[in-house]
Parts: structure tokens; C-alpha cells; sequence
């Protein structure tokens, strides 16, 4: 199989992966950046020539924090949203090599003595490490324990640089800007991959929506059967017995109540034929508004448009039409991230035509869990009473749907 473009994997995604990598390349973003903020820096220095063997060093270190940078976030980025991840491991090698690159930079550059000249570029080179370290503290650990791995690493900050001829107050200048700056990248940090926990856990939610709507129908047919069919039951029990004590006395009341015993099971066929016919009856207004009802609490704005006639209809077309709007429902919120649906009934050449139409399908249909017959099943349905299913070309991301039926004249 070929490498699929990047594009068509972006088409593929539904809206919790695509929220999960934009999140993702924000937490991303201060890794990638500091190699070219550091050539930034390295511009701005008036010192350049002095400094080539420094601003090497620096870059090779910049390089190598911005690879185990970017492998840190996403270990603890998939630690925090609950996933299987060494990110302990990589949280220790990063703040290691950002600390012992803060420490490298500012010992083996020039002197910041203001006596010997302007200032070099290493102290931006070093916050911009411990800068590098934070974000994954931020979001791996927990917020307390982040919290003093982020002191404790800004505290570090202050030794390299009095050994390497700061000083005092210019010490303490720099050692609060870093205070007050890693605890705002912490926070940003983890205001990105709780975002991204908060839109997994509605996408979670909305297939338990869905699943919830199934076995709700489920269990209203269980209670609907057991109603009718556990008094019948236990009347033929009890009629059989009878019937067993009355033929091993011989008496001929025994003929009597098996005949019972019979017209009772006859009858229990009967409703239950009933309970399954009433089961694949649906009412094409009830199941229509029913729709809106359920579209809407998982925020799908449904528009329904049954025109004048539609109580005139048949009422075999109007089940079949409501059974069809039914399944359809169910495809929208299982196979799809909809924002808008339409359900539209109209006549045409004496057939009625049911169109309904919605947005927000992926590129890549989304597995199916459990093999459903739904468009299956909806053209069994509609082939019992003549019609069809026909699904036309639609815009991209756009599903449409025709059942017709044909009218009697």
C-alpha cells in the first residue's frame, strides 16, 4: 500500500483527531522555535566573532532539546490523556539536558561582567531551555508536583549564571523574569491538553448518546414482550399441570383444559406478531420530531420540512418513511460529526421522496463497530412496499439520502 498525502490523512480525521493535532502543534510550537530564536539571538550579538565557538556549541544543544523537547510533549501529552507512555523517562532526559545545556552555554560563553562589554546572547539561549523543559513538566506531572519542578529549575538558573560574572542584581532581575515566565508556559501547556481531554471526553459522550438511544429502544421492546407474553406463560403452566393431574386420574377434563392450553398458545402468537408489527411500525410525525429531539441534545440543528400532505399519505408509506428517518438518525450520530441536518418529504410523479442530508461526514468512513445492516435493512424495507434508496453525489463532506416510495392511485 502507498503512503497516503498528508492532506487526504487530515480529510480522514473526524473532529476530535483533527482538534487533538492543532492542540498537539501548539504544544509543539517553543520546541520548534528555539533553534531559529537562537539564530535570532546569535544575529543580534555584537560580540559575533568572539562567540562562533560558543554559538556552535549552542546550536547543537538547541538541536538536541528541540528533538527530545518535541518527544517529551507528546509522551506526556498521551500520559495526560490517558494513554500508555514512557513519559517519565523522556520528562527526566529533558529537563537533564535543558539544565545541563543552561549550565554549558553560560559557563563556556563570555563573561557577563558588564566591565567586559555588552552582554552576550547565552543568557537568552539558557531561559530559552529552561523554557523547553517546562511545557512537558507542565503537563506529565501533576500540578503541585509541576510546580516545584518549575522553582526547582528556575532556581538553577542563578548559580551559571554568578560563576560566569553576573551580577547580583542583574542576577535577581533575570531569576524573577524566569519565576513569573516558566509558570505561564506550564500553564498554557496544560490549558492545551486539557482542551484536548475535554474534546475526547464529548466525543466519548456523544457515542454514548447514541449507544444509550439503542438500548433504550431495546428494552422498551423487552418490556413490551415480557408484558405480553409472561401472564399467557404462566397461565399455560399452570393449565398444563392441571391437565397432567387430570389424565393420571383419568378424568376427561383433561382434553378440556389442553384444548385451553392451545387456544392460549394460539393467542400468544398472535400478540406477540402484534408486539413485533408494532416494533417495525413507526409513525413518520413521531419519529420525524422524534429525530429533532435527539439531533438537537447533541448539538445537530435539524431541519424538517413534511410538507401539507404528508398525513395523507398511506400509512403503510408513512411507517416505512418513519422507519426510514429512524435508521437515519442513528447513521448521523454513529457514522458522522453533523452539524446541520435536513429531513424533507415531498411528491413526485406519484412517488413520495424522502430527503435527508447532512454535513460533517469524514473523508474515511469511520469503522463500523459490530457489522450494522442500516442502509442494507433500509432498502429491504422499502423493496417490501416497491421503493428505493438512492444516495446521489453530494458536495464533500456532505451525505445525502432519496427513499421513495410509489403512491397508490
Amino acid at each position: 500500500m502507498g503512503m497516503r498525502s498528508p492532506l487526504r490523512t487530515w480529510r480522514g480525521f473526524g473532529k476530535p483527531q483533527r482538534s487533538e493535532v492543532y492542540l498537539r502543534w501548539s504544544i509543539y510550537l517553543p520546541p520548534l522555535m528555539l533553534v531559529p530564536t537562537m539564530v535570532f539571538f546569535l544575529g543580534l550579538s555584537r560580540d559575533l566573532e568572539n562567540s562562533i565557538a560558543v554559538a556552535r556549541v549552542s546550536l547543537v544543544i538547541g538541536l538536541a532539546a528541540t528533538l527530545v523537547g518535541l518527544r517529551a510533549c507528546r509522551t506526556s501529552l498521551d500520559h495526560y490523556l490517558g494513554r500508555p507512555s514512557p513519559y517519565v523517562r523522556w520528562l527526566v532526559v529533558n529537563q537533564a539536558l535543558a539544565v545541563g545545556g543552561c549550565w554549558a552555554v553560560l559557563l563556556i560563553g563570555p563573561s557577563l561582567d558588564e566591565r567586559s562589554g555588552p552582554a552576550p546572547f547565552t543568557p537568552s539561549v539558557a531561559i530559552l531551555l529552561l523554557v523547553i523543559a517546562t511545557a512537558p513538566v507542565s503537563i506529565g506531572l501533576p500540578p503541585l508536583r509541576a510546580a516545584l519542578a518549575t522553582v526547582l529549575t528556575s532556581l538553577l538558573f542563578a548559580p551559571p549564571l554568578l560563576i560566569a560574572g553576573s551580577s547580583v542584581s542583574k542576577t535577581a532581575g533575570m531569576l524573577v523574569g524566569t519565576l513569573i515566565t516558566l509558570p505561564l508556559v506550564g500553564a498554557g501547556s496544560r490549558s492545551f491538553a486539557w482542551l484536548c481531554a475535554v474534546v475526547w471526553e464529548l466525543d466519548a459522550a456523544r457515542e454514548a448518546q447514541a449507544r444509550l438511544a439503542v438500548a433504550e429502544e431495546r428494552l422498551r421492546f423487552s418490556r413490551d414482550l415480557h408484558d405480553v407474553m409472561g401472564r399467557n406463560l404462566t397461565t399455560i403452566a399452570l393449565k398444563s399441570e392441571l391437565a397432567v393431574q387430570l389424565a393420571r386420574r383419568g378424568r376427561p377434563e383433561a382434553a378440556e383444559q389442553m384444548a385451553e392450553v392451545q387456544r392460549i398458545a394460539q393467542e400468544s402468537q398472535r400478540e406477540v406478531r402484534d408486539v413485533i408489527r408494532g416494533y417495525r411500525t413507526a409513525d413518520l410525525h413521531a419519529e420525524a420530531y422524534g429525530a429533532r429531539a435527539v439531533l438537537r441534545s447533541a448539538d445537530v440543528a435539524c431541519e424538517i420540512d413534511l410538507g401539507e400532505d404528508a398525513d395523507r399519505l398511506p400509512p403503510p408509506v408513512q411507517s416505512v418513511l418513519g422507519w426510514v428517518i429512524r435508521e437515519a438518525t442513528t447513521n448521523v450520530l454513529r457514522h458522522s460529526e453533523a452539524a446541520n441536518c435536513l429531513i424533507r418529504l415531498r411528491q413526485e410523479g406519484g412517488r413520495a421522496v424522502l430527503e435527508l442530508s447532512n454535513d460533517g461526514v469524514p473523508a474515511v468512513p469511520i469503522p463500523s463497530q459490530g457489522g450494522g445492516t442500516g442502509l442494507p435493512g433500509l432498502r429491504e424495507r422499502l423493496a417490501a412496499h416497491d421503493g428505493e434508496l438512492v444516495l446521489p453525489t453530494a458536495e464533500a463532506g456532505t451525505f445525502r439520502m432519496l427513499a421513495t416510495v410509489p403512491l397508490p392511485r
